[in-house]
């Protein structure tokens, strides 16, 4: 995918993303928000007008709580997408006692996108994933 290869997102409101950059994904995640308006996404700073939850890095057992009022303090339609192993799975810290085993046991995940770290294009794939899926 080309970055002026802007996405339709067929939808009446603005599609926005909120990153929640927990540990070392989230510095790439960071590198592709630039990006995002070249696909019609606009990066907030606010839960209340977010309708994509990135989630990359490490989600421990006490950040847990945080994580999920800061998804249902977002508006309908609402997507979640999960950034790296730890995130996914716990990545190499999925035996440890703190660490949730991957967010998609609290939340519901739309996308998932592997790697430790994935390069910042993995985002911007895992976003046209989930325009597949909101269009479909």
């Amino acid at each position: 995918m080309t970055a002026s290869a802007r996405l339709e997102w067929g939808t009446t409101y603005q599609v926005t993303v909120l990153e929640l950059g927990l540990a070392c994904c989230g510095v790439e995640v960071m590198a592709a928000l630039d990006r995002l308006p070249d696909l019609g996404v606009t990066p907030v700073d606010g839960a209340g007008e977010a309708h994509v939850l990135v989630v990359s890095g490490t989600v421990t057992d006490v950040m847990l709580p945080a994580v999920l009022r800061t998804f249902e303090a977002m508006p309908e339609p609402r997507y979640v997408i999960s950034v790296g192993a730890c995130s996914n799975t716990g990545g190499p810290y999925w035996d440890s006692y703190s660490v949730t085993k991957g967010i998609d046991q609290a939340l519901p995940i739309h996308v998932a996108v592997p790697g430790c770290p994935p390069r910042p294009e993995a985002l911007l794939e895992g976003l046209t994933a989930l325009h597949g899926l909101v269009n479909a």
